[in-house]
């Protein structure tokens, strides 16, 4: 379904040019969810709206290729692109508050998106067609909820119209920007129960951008660690969960805090990400990484296939000693 390929984004400053996106390299398959997990700045958001061509300047694509059934995405003119985005590829952004135009009413915005891309649809069949998706994800009194705006909205029914809106065309990709950001732990767990229904219903594949290790182990059939603007672990879920083989997702992993067994103290990963304006040279994670040596510092690592290849054929590592973690094991 989507196929991205070393792909790059800078962004040009005042203090140098930052890159964002540093030769990210996955595919979601056809009615797959893929999680795409890592720290703050390592990369995820911008990947994501690169797809639909929403990095603005200072940013921009200079390099890769990002292919939606085939079709080189990045090569299509504006039109085009303004065609598939809500249409054959949705998007839920990680504001709703921020997403949604705060001066027309929530059921006049997915009335919008069903006509934009259904125009023979009538207007009276696009109102009853967002009032049965206000309905579907969960918003009680769908046709006085209608009427409201955005601030008339809690956040967790923020989310859910944000959902509607996103479904409302029956997308083939459905790209979740950190929808559980801000919420509480009651409405994060309806908002995904919510996100299932919705990739049920659709048969979309999903690319699930998130910092939240429970939400990937929870939705996810595929996983991909991102750090400092690479990819340098996927995998399936239970693999990467089982059996890391990079010390960044052994660290994310071990940072956790568990309830399956007793923890004296939890092991954050030590030091702090490094600066896209100057990144350490080698693998990015050197200066935080237990295993690095002279080869780290100097040597950048590629994202190559570990393991017998019996298990999981897709379990890809970008660590030169990816093969001494073969005895790590954490428990999902």
């Amino acid at each position: 379904m989507l196929v991205i390929d070393d792909l790059a984004v800078e962004f040009r400053t005042d203090e140098g040019v930052v890159r964002a996106v540093d030769g990210a390299a996955f595919s979601v398959g056809t009615g797959e969810i893929v999680g795409v997990v890592g720290e703050s700045g390592s990369g995820k958001s911008v990947t994501a709206m690169s797809i639909l061509g929403l990095v603005k300047p200072p940013g921009r694509r200079v390099g890769g290729s990002i292919r939606f059934r085939g079709r080189d995405l990045s090569q299509l003119p504006a039109s085009d692109l303004r065609t598939i985005r809500g249409g054959d590829i949705a998007m839920i952004f990680q504001d709703p508050m921020t997403a949604l135009n705060p001066v027309v009413s929530v059921g006049r915005q997915i009335v919008e998106a069903l006509r934009l891309h259904q125009p023979k649809l009538s207007k009276d069949g696009a109102r009853a067609r967002a009032v049965e998706l206000l309905g579907v994800v969960g918003i009680p009194d769908a046709p006085a909820r209608f009427k409201q705006y955005p601030h008339e909205f809690s956040g967790g029914m923020r989310q859910r119209a944000m959902i509607a809106m996103a479904i409302a065309n029956g997308p083939s990709l459905l790209i979740a920007d950190e929808p559980t950001t801000a919420l509480d732990v009651t409405i994060q767990a309806q908002v995904l129960d919510l996100l299932r229904v919705a990739q049920q219903e659709t048969q979309a594949a999903t690319l699930l951008i998130t910092h939240d290790l429970g939400v990937v182990a929870e939705l996810a059939d595929r996983v991909v660690v991102m750090y400092a603007g690479r990819v340098v672990e996927q995998g399936d879920v239970t693999t990467i969960f089982t059996a890391p083989r990079h010390p960044y997702t052994v660290g994310l992993l071990e940072s956790l805090p568990r309830l399956d067994r007793d923890v004296d103290e939890l092991y954050p990963i030590p030091g702090s990400p490094p600066s896209l304006l100057d990144p350490p040279p080698g693998c990015p994670f050197h200066p935080r990484c237990p295993l690095a040596r002279d080869r780290c510092r100097t040597e950048r690592p590629e994202l190559r296939v570990v393991g017998d290849g019996i298990g999981d054929p897709t379990h890809r590592s970008a660590c030169h000693f990816a093969e001494e973690l073969e005895s790590t094991e954490v428990s999902r």
